[in-house]
């Protein structure tokens, strides 16, 4: 409940009460003004509605982009992980095809060193 609607709960009291004793005193005029306040509070009371609702879609709206950030950022570390895992497979693999070269390569010096 915001100031909207307390302003206007307390504005359609106070017509009542004005509609009511100018209907009991034969004022017309009192009794216009009172469902005039009435009216008035009505559409204040209304008012405050729509800023409470629009604040409830707001508050909703900010959990739920805080939902969608805490489960991108879970995400980040796994994506993180994959590619970080991919890149240490691949390292694995190339050192091991540069090691089976390599140790080729000895191996043909070595058949050099003994046929001469």
């Amino acid at each position: 409940m915001n100031k909207s609607t307390v302003s206007g709960k307390f504005d359609q009291a106070k017509g009542k009460v004005k509609q009511a004793v100018g209907e009991a005193v034969g004022s017309d005029r009192l009794a216009n003004e009172g469902a005039a306040d009435q009216v008035k509070g009505a559409a204040k009371e209304t008012w405050g509605n729509v800023k409470d609702a629009a604040s409830e879609v707001g508050k909703t709206a900010k959990a739920n982009m805080a939902e969608a950030r805490s489960q991108e950022n879970e995400k980040k570390p796994n994506l993180r992980d994959k590619i970080t895992g991919k890149a240490q497979e691949m390292r694995d693999t190339v050192s091991g095809k540069l090691d089976d070269v390599k140790n080729s390569e000895r191996k043909r010096r070595d058949g050099l060193r003994h046929s001469a």
